[in-house]
């Protein structure tokens, strides 16, 4: 993500505030599209897909948050990561054109309630709360959960170490991260940001205590920045989940064509593969069954 990695660089050079670098790395690309011609809207594909309930016929809109590399991210100024990868899978084995709409996290579910999009690709949990408003395919991407505070920070790794009331926790406004902290840690105060960089630097400025948050997130950050913030010593992730694609509630064809794909791709290696290839990782980790 070329536009983080030179804020995050930012970050280490002296005499730069930590209220300016908030504020530049609120600047992050929102509302932006593009479109991907991978897979292509021919007859055949569009009449396949005409049940589908799609905004645009021959057209898969996506909602997407591109600032979590290498997951979803802006590589050049074009959409890149594991995720656009996979849709794009997708979107060829519909035969359909692919149009990613980049927007502010925040904005994802009520853009697509609101129909601006077909679906939302931003490895969203499907929680009770998130259930009620849309509906959701089975899971595409697994995630651990990990606390992470200031590098030198020695508080004991332990749920009951970190609740208290004079514990403030960050995470990215509306995410798991910050549902699973208000949760996890009842007594502590939960901050949420719009930005996943604005959330850990409160904890690398000591502004907050914690912050919780996906592990491959956390180690991209640990990377630009290295003597900034560790993973607490908790004996395990505070939990593992995994992330779905959202779809506008009741349309259960767009759901079923999605498993279908996603239940092929895993059973076929697809997700394995595209996943090693953006992780860098020798592992594929295991998904849910029912396939």
């Amino acid at each position: 993500m070329t536009t983080n990695s030179r804020l995050r660089r930012r970050v280490r050079r002296a005499g730069t505030t930590a209220a300016t670098i908030a504020a530049a790395l609120t600047l992050a690309a929102c509302g932006s599209s593009s479109e991907d011609d991978s897979g292509s809207a021919n007859a055949a594909g569009s009449g396949a897909t005409a049940d589908l309930g799609l905004n645009t016929p021959g057209t898969l809109t996506v909602g997407m948050n591109l600032q979590f590399e290498p997951e979803m991210y802006l590589k050049d100024g074009k959409p890149a990561g594991y995720d656009v990868d996979l849709l794009n899978a997708l979107a060829k084995d519909l035969g359909l054109k692919l149009k990613i709409e980049n927007l502010d996290f925040n904005g994802l579910i009520p853009g697509l309630q609101a129909k601006k999009f077909d679906m939302v690709s931003v490895g969203l949990s499907p929680t009770p709360e998130r259930k009620n408003a849309i509906d959701f395919s089975r899971g595409y991407v697994p995630y651990a959960l990990v606390v992470a505070t200031a590098e030198g920070d020695t508080t004991p790794g332990t749920v009951e170490a970190f609740d208290t009331s004079d514990t403030t926790f960050t995470a990215l406004q509306g995410s798991t991260g910050e549902t699973l902290a208000k949760k996890t840690f009842p007594k502590a105060k939960v901050t949420g940001f719009s930005e996943q960089n604005a959330a850990l630097l409160q904890v690398a400025t000591k502004r907050a205590k914690a912050s919780v948050l996906e592990d491959y997130i956390l180690a991209r950050y640990q990377k630009a920045n290295p003597d900034q913030i560790k993973k607490a010593d908790f004996p395990k992730p505070l939990d593992v989940q995994y992330g779905s694609y959202g779809v506008q509630k009741g349309n259960s064809a767009l759901v079923k064509r999605l498993d279908t794909f996603l239940c092929k791709a895993q059973n076929d290696g697809t997700l394995a593969s595209i996943y090693k290839k953006n992780f860098q990782v020798a592992e594929f980790p295991d998904m849910p069954s029912g396939c």
